[in-house]
C-alpha cells in the first residue's frame, strides 16, 4: 500500500513539471472514445482516423500553466499597456499599414472597419505576423479538451471544429502551430472563428489566414462587421474626471448597461460630439501613477468580442490611435 502511494505521488509530481509534454493516449479514455463517436456519427469521420490523431496528441503542461494565468487577469492596466503600446510596435504597425495599404483600404470600404483597428488587432495578436505561436494546435486543443475541466466542453468543441476546418481546408491537423489556446494565424482565430469568419480576400480560391496577410486583413474586418461594428462611431474617450470604485456608474459586465446621457446627467465631461443615446460603460483603470477614467462605447464592446477583456480592448484602441497619429496616445 505504501509503495503504491509513493508511485502515485511520483506520477503526479511528474505531471506537474513545467513544460513537460508526453503522449496522453486520449483515444483510450472514455472521454476520448465519446469524442471519436461524435466525429463519426455527426460528421462522417472514420473512427480509426480520429483515434490515430488523438494518439498523436501530446499533453502539454505549459498549455495548462498558461491558460491558468492569462495576462488579462493578472496585470493592472499600466503593466498590460506597456506590453503593447511601445514605439517598436507602433513603428512596425505603420510599416504593415504602408505595405498593405490597398488591402486595408479595400477592407475598410467593404466592411466599414478602420484600417488602424484591423492592424492593431494583428499587432496585438502576433506583432503583425511575426509571432504566430509555437504550440501544435492539436496538442493545445487536446490538452485543454481532456485535461482542463473548467473549460473542457468548450475546447472539445474547438477540437471538433479544428478537425472539420483542416478537412475543409485540406490541411494536416498534426502540422499547424498556434497559441496555447489553439488560436492560429495573423489574427489568432480559434477553429470555430476560422470556419465562420475567415474569407478569401485576395480571391485565390483559399481562405488562408495562416500565412496570407491579405486574407487575414479581410477576415479580421469580416469578424468585426459580423459582430456589428458601427462605422463612424467612437470607441472610447478618456475623461478628465474621477469616480470612486463604489460608484454605480461603474457597471459590471463587458456590455454597456447605460447610455451616454446617464454619464452626462452625473456631471461627467463627455465630449459634445458623442450622442446621448449611445450605449456606454465607464472604466476605472489603474495607470502608472493614478486611476484613469474612460468612457467606452458600443464599438469598444465589439472589440471585446474578439477577446473578452476590457484591458485587451483598451490596448487595441490605444494602439490603433497610435497607428493613426504616429504618436503614443499616453
Amino acid at each position: 500500500m505504501e509503495n503504491s502511494l509513493k508511485i502515485w505521488l511520483m506520477f503526479w509530481c511528474v505531471l506537474a513539471i513545467p513544460g513537460l509534454s508526453f503522449a496522453a493516449n486520449y483515444q483510450n479514455t472514455s472521454e476520448g472514445q465519446a469524442f471519436v463517436r461524435s466525429m463519426v456519427e455527426d460528421f462522417g469521420f472514420e473512427a480509426g482516423r480520429v483515434e490515430n490523431l488523438l494518439s498523436q496528441a501530446r499533453r502539454q503542461q505549459a498549455v495548462l500553466d498558461s491558460i491558468s494565468r492569462p495576462a488579462e487577469k493578472t496585470l493592472d492596466w499600466h503593466s498590460y499597456r506597456d506590453i503593447f503600446i511601445r514605439p517598436d510596435r507602433i513603428a512596425r504597425g505603420r510599416e504593415f499599414m504602408a505595405t498593405h495599404a490597398d488591402s486595408l483600404s479595400r477592407a475598410e470600404q467593404v466592411y466599414g472597419v478602420p484600417s488602424e483597428i484591423i492592424t492593431a488587432i494583428i499587432g496585438v495578436e502576433t506583432r503583425y505576423g511575426q509571432y504566430l505561436g509555437n504550440y501544435r494546435v492539436l496538442d493545445a486543443l487536446a490538452t485543454l479538451a481532456f485535461d482542463y475541466p473548467p473549460r473542457s466542453r468548450f475546447f472539445r468543441s474547438e477540437l471538433q471544429q479544428y478537425l472539420l476546418m483542416t478537412r475543409e481546408q485540406g490541411l494536416d491537423p498534426t502540422a499547424l502551430k498556434g497559441s496555447y489556446a489553439g488560436a492560429m494565424g495573423y489574427g489568432q482565430f480559434i477553429s470555430s472563428s476560422y470556419r465562420h469568419y475567415a474569407v478569401d480576400f485576395d480571391k485565390d480560391g483559399v481562405a488562408d489566414i495562416l500565412g496570407n496577410p491579405v486574407d487575414a486583413i479581410g477576415s479580421v474586418a469580416n469578424y468585426f462587421s459580423e459582430h456589428r461594428w458601427q462605422t463612424g462611431e467612437p470607441v472610447a474617450d478618456r475623461l478628465k474626471a474621477s469616480l470612486p470604485a463604489s460608484s454605480p456608474l461603474l457597471t459590471d459586465g463587458l456590455k454597456p448597461d447605460l447610455q451616454v446621457v446617464d454619464y452626462r446627467k452625473a456631471g461627467l465631461p463627455v465630449p459634445g460630439t458623442v450622442r446621448d443615446d449611445l450605449p456606454a460603460r465607464a472604466l476605472r483603470l489603474m495607470g502608472e501613477s493614478e486611476h484613469e477614467l474612460w468612457l467606452t462605447y458600443r464599438n469598444f464592446y465589439v472589440i471585446t468580442r474578439y477577446n473578452h477583456s476590457h484591458l485587451y480592448a483598451m490596448a487595441v484602441h490605444q494602439l490603433a490611435e497610435a497607428l493613426k497619429s504616429g504618436d503614443d496616445p499616453g
